[in-house]
């Protein structure tokens, strides 16, 4: 499946156009991170792109969140490991490789991201990591991005300021789609 095809596929499934660009936001997360671990960026563009695909259909089981959208997925030209990915994100087994983990990290850090460009006088524009992670600090600010998630990006070898440049760079690149 490319990436159009994904995309209409989504916004099939999906009306909140907040969700559409939460969607995007990650999206771009993925993609800077597989180009940084020389990984394939339209396989790991798409793991961020789907994976809230079943997030209106689930919101009153959240329990299913991530398996009926995995059971969807199945459907489509899209490989077993993006598939997993979109499960494990949402709880359901350990996130292993460096894409699971990827995905579940970016899902946390772009909400605080967005959190973060909402109080910005200049949005995503001119924001810096040390912007994001002095607001990271803050216990209450954006308390919905689970820090403990976030962190988790050490197990991606990378520290926390540059998990967060690498994100940011990305979310940056699509400031316009995401109207930050």
């Amino acid at each position: 499946m490319n990436r159009n095809e994904a995309l209409q596929l989504l916004k099939s499934r999906l009306k909140d156009n907040r969700l559409i660009k939460h969607s995007l936001a990650v999206e771009a997360c993925m993609k800077n991170l597989a180009e940084h671990f020389d990984e394939d960026k339209e396989k790991w563009a798409l793991a961020g792109l789907l994976h809230d695909i079943d997030y209106e259909e689930t919101k009153d089981t959240p329990e299913k969140h991530g398996l009926v959208g995995a059971e969807y997925l199945k459907d489509f030209d899209i490989s077993d490991d993006i598939i997993q990915a979109v499960k494990v994100h949402a709880g359901h087994g350990e996130t292993e490789t460096r894409m699971e983990i990827s995905l579940l990290t970016s899902d946390a850090l772009s909400g605080l991201i967005v959190a973060c460009a909402l109080v910005h006088p200049e949005r995503l524009s001119a924001m810096s990591p040390d912007f994001v992670l002095k607001k990271f600090k803050e216990k209450n600010f954006a308390r919905g991005a689970n820090r403990k998630t976030i962190k988790d990006a050490e197990k991606l070898n990378l520290s926390l300021d540059e998990f967060v440049s690498i994100c940011l760079d990305g979310m940056k690149s699509i400031a316009n789609d995401l109207s930050l």
